[in-house]
């Protein structure tokens, strides 16, 4: 399996140009996949090291044939743990290409598509116990109108949420098929496509807690990286990237921007790019994945 069809990597170049790599530094990619990233980081280095993280067992297949570089196969918001069994406190890069991989989404029995039939899964870690099924089939109406109208920007979601209960009672969720023929009936009509992808969305991001692991990963970067060390990260939808948006630019995630005595920001990181930087029309002429990809660079202060 090569990286290119397991994964086209985003804004490749850009994410490298914004790691600013040091021969000899040591550099984590959170996100490994298909190690498109990570290929590029190694030809880079020379004395330096690469630590590649991913929770999902097909990655695995990916892992380049390098001394200088280890798999961590584990999700990144165990990222300090994990360094510190390999006796890294410091490192000098992170790098994370958040969302879904092209692979997974085109593995029908991984339940992330609505383009094919297969289960309701959405687990990126075989590992793990809850599934989309099992949100469906359990989770409460409050619950469930909750994760659709926040994580998918649901309009109707009350009224999805009612749907689900009431159909679940007489006849439990088990396939991709049998859940989008019950959205078909609350789905604007011509967007349904649409309709159908958000709803997916939002049932990923609770099955994953995608939200919750990306703030604890966040959080720890502050201590991993050293003075001067950058952190890119890549996101793919506005909730993920209102996250590092503000976290690079307080040092938290709400609230008001802290100031010293001075009037002196007090952030923990620097943003190295003003905006998020997005993809060249080149790109997006290549490459549809990109069209929603925003790139968050900065610096440890």
């Amino acid at each position: 399996m090569t990286n290119q069809i397991y994964h086209i990597p985003v804004m490749l170049h850009e994410c490298i140009e914004g790691l600013a790599i040091n021969p000899n530094g040591v550099y984590v990619d959170l996100t490994f996949g298909g190690g498109g990233h990570s290929r590029e980081i190694l030809k880079k280095l020379d004395k330096g090291h690469l630590y590649g993280f991913d929770q999902d067992s097909d990655a695995e297949a990916n892992i380049p044939e390098s001394g200088n570089f280890t798999f961590v196969s584990a999700n990144f918001r165990d990222l300090k743990k994990y360094l510190r069994l390999y006796g890294v406190t410091q490192v000098d890069g992170i790098i994370a290409d958040l969302g879904i991989s092209s692979h997974q989404i085109d593995e029908p029995s991984r339940g992330f598509s609505t383009r094919f039939e297969g289960d309701l899964d959405m687990r990126m870690s075989s590992s793990m116990s809850m599934s989309a099924k099992d949100v469906l089939n359990t989770y409460e109406e409050g619950k469930l109108h909750k994760i659709f109208g926040i994580y998918g920007e649901i309009k109707n979601a009350k009224t999805l949420a009612q749907a689900i209960v009431s159909h679940r009672a007489a006849e439990p969720f088990v396939t991709i098929e049998g859940f989008k023929a019950l959205l078909q009936k609350f789905a604007p009509r011509g967007r349904e496509f649409k309709y159908f992808a958000q709803v997916f969305q939002a049932l990923r991001i609770e099955v994953n807690d995608e939200l919750g692991a990306l703030e604890e990963m966040l959080l720890q970067t502050i201590e991993v990286l050293k003075p001067e060390g950058r952190l890119v990260v890549m996101s793919y939808h506005s909730l993920e990237d209102r996250l590092v948006k503000n976290f690079i630019a307080k040092g938290k995630f709400q609230g008001e921007v802290e100031k010293d005595f001075y009037g002196n920001l007090i952030r923990p990181l620097e943003p190295v790019t003003r905006k998020a930087v997005t993809a060249s029309a080149e790109e997006l002429e290549l490459n549809n994945r990109s069209r929603s990809a925003k790139l968050r660079i900065a610096k440890k202060v």
